[in-house]
């Protein structure tokens, strides 16, 4: 059985990318976990990555891709929640620097953008006009992901 890639706007698309980024990030902690790094090294390249990319990542979800929907719909209250949530997880640096922390954010964040991937933007690609798709293109131009590799404890 294959699976077939999901299609998607191009104003979606590029959003979508930047998923493959926070995925990565989440392989980058299971690593690091396994590696059995210190965790104060991983939580500062949480928070980092944090604050570089999902904040403007969450920013552009909440203010172009949810309206879409209405702010009632379960699937949109589900995602801001889980948003709220990994802003709480990574407001501080000490606070993460746990195994257990650093890996409920990794699990969160996974849980998250394959809900996203999966079943939310599904929906909203089916039933964005034409004109929210293009507000959506208008507003968010995918950027050159760059990481920080001061401290490359996944390697």
């Amino acid at each position: 059985m294959s699976t077939k890639p999901i299609k998607r706007h191009e104003a979606i698309q590029s959003i979508s990318r930047e998923h493959y980024q926070g995925l990565l990030f989440g392989s980058k902690i299971r690593m690091g976990l396994k590696k059995q790094i210190e965790p104060d090294r991983m939580a500062k390249y949480a928070v980092w990555f944090y604050k570089e990319h999902l904040i403007p990542h969450f920013e552009i979800e909440e203010k172009y891709l949810f309206p879409v929907m209405s702010p009632e719909n379960e699937m949109i209250q589900r995602v801001l929640k889980e948003h709220r949530m990994l802003a709480d997880l990574c407001k501080s640096e000490l606070e993460l620097a746990t195994n257990s922390k650093l890996e409920l954010l990794e699990k969160t964040l996974e849980a998250h953008i394959r809900f996203e991937e999966r079943v939310l933007f599904k929906e909203i690609g089916s039933i964005a006009t034409s004109e929210q798709l293009e507000l959506i293109n208008k507003h968010h131009k995918e950027e050159k992901f760059v990481d920080n590799l001061s401290d490359p404890f996944w390697k």
